[in-house]
């Protein structure tokens, strides 16, 4: 049997698999079952696939492939991204892991080569449309019910609202592409029995898109909240200033979402809303790598207009049919649907799939062997080093990176497990699997956050002991400085996110009854926090309230002032604000701030009754000694100390150097 079909066949199996399983494919292996799930998939794959191509190549001596018109587009995008990664992304796990965005191009790219080497791309198109039915099935069976009597299923799949893409919007962007497949497979099938089942398929695809558009529909739950173009355009180019060639990087859009979001956000139903994208994928790209970026995905849609323009235009669609144009069709639809909506990890390699199935391609082969010259020899022989020198470098980095990926999987499992054992109330175990995760992988911000609140709650836990021992003194100390090591590390993941600043500051916040000097680091972090995201009036408020603790009401009140103006319609801004000037013996000002509350509260609510008796209380120009709780609104009091004397935070506790010592944009002008 001749080696080299033996390998193609292989590689080609593999290819139709990935293309079947990876839309619907979900594993509990994670947090993110859905995410983590494809990318874990998409890397397996495509890594089994880039060995066995590279010993087909030592074996034969030749280097097999096929070429089309978007080749180089497609290789711009995803070195674009990869530039972008290595340049520009602090955190390089945000870009291969969540969200992903880095992994998903380059792969999905990769996978675009791949599926351009398969010689019946009609096969690859009908395995995605089924696909795409088993994958509206499911959608199905999870809405009726079906799904919730199988007991060992995982929790997150009997739900209700499950599909396999996480949220019914990108469920809708695929079903909506796939159905131009899937007609296409009814009108292409020949044998009846596999027009009925192209049929069938085609029917539940559509349910499936029925039910998805249905739920995304205006004032339903599952109805999709993003910012809007002004807004996402404002980001792209206040980002752009800063870095117009690669952007903020890959996965890094949340920095640029906190610093660079107009206050006019601020009134809008979404305002405490943090995005990690904006409200369409060309603002995303464009925000994310840059004028390079953006060059690369406008120069690949201008060669698909191209080219398709000219295949259309030499088979005529009246002869050619549908069902060969189907892919060009749900290619042309997702670039229009990407206009308006952002797009997931799948969704980004969608892009690259549904491009190979619309592509031209044409065969070739590069052949490695180096003749040897003998004399007196019948036969020519040939040395395969050049092969060899080209193939084992390329197994040994697909290697490489399936042992990484092993260990950010494994490092997920872990994490995954913590919270399990966190639910649970077990102790051991949720510090044993995330110090595990930690170890494992180092560079997930997620794990660092965790790790700290869980060592404070912990330090917590021993200080609410009745006679605490010097041992117990020692163990609170070790526990405090664990959870400020672990807040601190989060930082250096990337000292530009403004809510790894705000995990500092918690950490600071949460042991001032327990440390002198904690208050002074939290006013430190906090107002980096502040400085990175400068339109949030939250930030500003916890802000406020650890100097108002302090006692310091000056600065508490410029504070407060400041979250005012941001967003004038907040109570809780407004309820902080009054008690700083209460505080500063501006009465007046005070009883005004409080009645501004009682006119952007509910009448009849408990915050209502809360800011009532404040009034009163104010215009009484009583004291006030205690505070009643609310619902929402908060005042700024300073903590009781849980332990006294209090310990005393070792060397080296204190914040880290500040990325940013100035705002990068305007604070809103604060109320007088």
């Amino acid at each position: 049997m001749d080696v080299e079909k033996v390998f193609q066949k292989v590689e080609n199996y593999l290819v139709y698999t990935l293309l079947f399983i990876l839309p619907f494919t979900v594993l509990s292996i994670s947090s993110n079952p859905f995410t983590v799930t494809k990318l874990a998939i998409l890397t397996f794959f495509l890594l089994l696939i880039i060995i066995l191509k590279a010993v087909r190549t030592i074996l034969t001596g030749k280097l097999a492939f096929a070429s089309s018109a978007y080749d180089l587009p497609v290789f711009i995008v995803a070195l674009s991204y990869i530039l972008s990664t290595i340049l520009r992304t602090p955190n390089k796990m945000e870009a291969i892991l969540l969200p992903g965005t880095t992994t998903a191009i380059v792969g999905g790219a990769l996978l675009f080569y791949f599926i351009n080497q398969l010689k019946d791309k009609g096969l690859a198109s009908k395995i995605l449309a089924y696909s795409a039915g088993v994958y509206a099935l499911f959608s199905i069976m999870a809405y009726t019910g079906l799904l919730n009597s199988i007991p060992q299923l995982p929790a997150f799949i009997k739900a209700k609202s499950f599909n396999p893409e996480g949220g019914y919007l990108p469920s809708a962007i695929f079903l909506l592409t796939c159905l131009p497949l899937t007609i296409s497979a009814v009108l292409s099938d020949k044998d009846l029995k596999m027009k009925i089942a192209s049929a069938f398929a085609s029917f539940i695809v559509l349910a499936g898109l029925i039910l998805s558009i249905y739920q995304i529909f205006p004032g339903k739950p599952f109805s999709p909240l993003f910012p809007n173009i002004k807004t996402s355009w404002e980001i792209a180019i206040d980002s752009l200033k800063k870095s117009p060639l690669l952007g903020v990087g890959p996965g890094n859009y949340m920095t640029a979402f906190n610093r660079y979001r107009p206050i006019s956000y601020n009134s809008t139903n979404i305002w405490a809303i943090k995005y990690s994208t904006a409200g369409n994928f060309y603002f995303t790209l464009f925000t994310e790598t840059g004028l390079i970026g953006l060059t690369a995905i406008l120069l690949l849609i201008f060669s698909f207009y191209k080219d398709a323009k000219r295949q259309l235009k030499e088979h005529k669609l009246v002869n050619w049919g549908f069902a060969a144009a189907a892919p060009i069709v749900s290619f042309a639809a997702l670039v229009v649907i990407l206009l308006f909506f952002p797009a997931t990890v799948f969704i980004s390699m969608l892009i690259f799939i549904l491009l190979a199935l619309s592509a031209k391609s044409h065969t070739g082969s590069i052949n490695l062997n180096i003749p040897k010259i003998k004399e007196n020899a019948d036969q020519p022989s040939f040395s395969r080093v050049l092969a060899i020198a080209v193939s084992v470098p390329v197994m040994g980095l697909a290697i490489y990176a399936g042992y990484m990926g092993f260990k950010i999987v494994k490092g997920e499992f872990y994490y995954k497990a913590a919270l399990e054992s966190l639910i649970t109330n077990d102790a051991s175990g949720t510090y044993n699997n995330l110090r595990s995760a930690i170890t494992t992988n180092p560079r997930v911000d997620r794990y660092r956050a965790t790790s700290s609140r869980i060592y404070l709650i912990l330090a917590d836990a021993t200080a609410r002991k009745k006679d605490l021992t010097d041992a117990d003194r020692t163990t609170i100390t070790q526990l405090i400085q664990a959870s400020i090591n672990e807040a601190k590390a989060n930082v250096a993941l990337n000292p530009l996110r403004a809510q790894n600043w705000e995990v500092l500051g918690r950490a600071y916040q949460s042991i001032i009854p327990l440390a002198n000097g904690a208050d002074n680091f939290a006013q430190q972090a906090y107002a980096q926090a502040v400085i990175l995201d400068p339109t949030n009036p939250q930030t500003r408020i916890a802000l406020g309230g650890i100097y108002y603790a302090a006692k310091n009401y000056d600065t508490s009140a410029r504070i407060f002032e400041y979250a005012v103006a941001s967003k004038p319609d907040l109570p809780n801004s407004h309820f902080n604000l009054a008690y700083a000037y209460q505080q500063q013996g501006k009465i007046d000002n005070a009883i005004q701030q409080m009645s501004l509350v009682l006119g952007i509260v509910n009448p009849g609510s408990k915050d209502y009754e809360v800011a009532q008796t404040a009034l009163t209380d104010f215009q009484s120009k009583k004291k006030i000694t205690a505070t009643a709780s609310s619902e929402n609104l908060i005042p700024p009091a300073a903590p009781t100390p849980a332990i006294q004397p209090k310990v005393e935070l070792p060397e080296g506790s204190e914040p880290p150097a500040a990325p940013i010592t100035e705002t990068p944009t305007p604070t809103p002008t604060p109320a007088t």
